[in-house]
């Protein structure tokens, strides 16, 4: 029986529900951890199988020498959920290959990326017995939901976990064949927020007018937090950010992202940002979205009431130098004291992850410039920030005291999070060629702890 091929076996991969927010899909989170663990052991690693309180780590080893560096690679098996459904072009567990690319749930966030470096090492390995540099992988199935129970897991195996390096492509390219290093993320504060009025829906025609209606309070409240130019009004929401170096904001001016390319991405009839200014605010930028406002009627027709509560929920992305836990306290103070007494308002602060910077200039970070030349000829390497969240970024550099180089594989029309999820084939191959250049330039010019 010939044994299948590198794309056969993503196809595999890819076919596991591994949808690590519902609990209906608990036994395929599993398999596809099992799954992994096992082609890991074929592959010539040394690969264990780690319980946590949530979904299993995959942690795996290379051939280990003392007197050489550490690198871990880390990645995530789980995936969003797959809905709406009805949106797909195919099952979204059932992968498909059309003009170069691969659709399916999870294909670039984040199997596509990481089985690509997983190629890269097991070709290596075969072909001379070894490695350039000691390899830790480090592949969990929480990912996508906040990474819950890794920094324990992290802290519990801290010195066996000892590395100077962490490689993570779990980002973007700036565009088709031009890959990117990305040395800062935003951070992340989630907060939700809820009006309680009456203690019961009421007829709007007997009680409107002498009642607060909780959805037009939290309407203005929302609005409170805007200024007509789009800047926060929160009172030092601001405060702590790092302005940005010449060099990168004339090095921004020859990437392939403009405001043109953003509305045909998005699909939007006009940018609220021209110019430069596009990726000024995106990675310039600290923001404070609305997620959802929801109260009320909700089904079809009308219901003339005045609901009993209304609910909202935010989410800021933070530049590095702001303090997630501050700017949560003061965006709390700020709606407090927009709140009316007609009403009560409760207060929850979610998830949140501080922002991530890595010197561009560093050892590290110029041999990974390197290897994505080699990787992808004709490519010029671009260095750029990025305006998502990896939390567990900033744990690695507590825990393990280690930066990481994020080298992403996926391209921005991959529709990451959305129906319809995809990945080149071309890049299982790229993705192995970076990895191998990666791995042998910083056996020479990484970082020394």
């Amino acid at each position: 029986m010939n044994p299948l091929s590198p794309v056969d076996e993503f196809l595999s991969f890819l076919r596991f529900q591994s949808v690590s927010t519902d609990p209906a899909y608990q036994s395929q989170v599993q398999q596809c951890a099992e799954w992994l663990h096992q082609w890991l052991q074929s592959a010539g690693f040394s690969s264990s199988l780690h319980p946590t309180e949530g979904h299993p780590v995959v942690l795996a080893r290379g051939p280990f020498k003392p007197d050489r560096k550490t690198v871990l690679i880390y990645g995530h098996y789980d995936v969003q959920p797959p809905d709406p459904l009805d949106l797909w072009n195919s099952p979204p567990f059932e992968p498909t290959i059309h003009n170069g690319l691969i659709t399916a749930r999870g294909a670039s966030d984040n199997k596509g990326q990481i089985f690509a470096h997983l190629l890269g090492l097991r070709e290596t390995l075969q072909k001379t017995g070894d490695l350039p540099v000691n390899v830790i992988l480090l592949i969990e199935g929480e990912e996508e939901i906040g990474s819950k129970h890794l920094e324990k897991f992290l802290l519990e195996n801290k010195s066996s976990l000892d590395c100077d390096t962490v490689i993570v492509s779990d980002t973007m390219m700036v565009g088709s064949s031009e890959p990117s290093l990305t040395y800062a993320m935003r951070g992340i504060l989630g907060i939700e927020f809820s009006i309680q009025g009456p203690v019961r829906d009421l007829h709007s025609g007997l009680f409107g007018g002498i009642i607060a209606n909780p959805l037009k309070v939290i309407s203005q409240l929302i609005a409170s937090l805007y200024l007509p130019n789009q800047r926060i009004a929160v009172e030092g929401f601001y405060d702590g950010i790092l302005p940005p170096k010449p060099w990168e904001l004339e090095e921004w001016k020859s990437l392939p992202l403009n405001e043109s390319y953003f509305q045909q991405l998005t699909g939007v009839p006009q940018m609220e940002a021209q110019g430069q200014e596009v990726l000024e605010r995106l990675w310039l930028l600290p923001t404070l979205e609305l997620n959802g406002v929801y109260g009320g009627y909700q089904g079809p027709g009308s219901k003339t009431v005045i609901p009993s509560e209304a609910h909202a929920k935010i989410t800021c992305r933070l530049l590095p130098g702001q303090d997630p836990e501050k700017v949560g306290e003061r965006i709390e103070r700020h709606l407090r004291q927009q709140t009316p007494n007609t009403v009560q308002i409760t207060i929850n602060r979610g998830h949140g992850g501080g922002a991530y910077s890595l010197d561009p200039d560093s050892p590290m970070a110029l041999a990974a410039v390197e290897a994505m030349k080699e990787a992808f000829p004709g490519a010029k390497g671009y260095r750029v920030r990025d305006g998502a969240t990896i939390p567990i970024l900033a744990t690695f550099k507590k825990v393990l005291n280690a930066d990481s180089l994020l080298i992403g594989l996926a391209l921005p029309d991959s529709r990451i999070h959305s129906p319809n999820e995809t990945f080149p084939v071309a890049h299982l191959e790229f993705g192995m060629r970076l990895n191998q250049a990666l791995l042998r330039k910083l056996s020479y010019n990484g970082n020394e702890k």
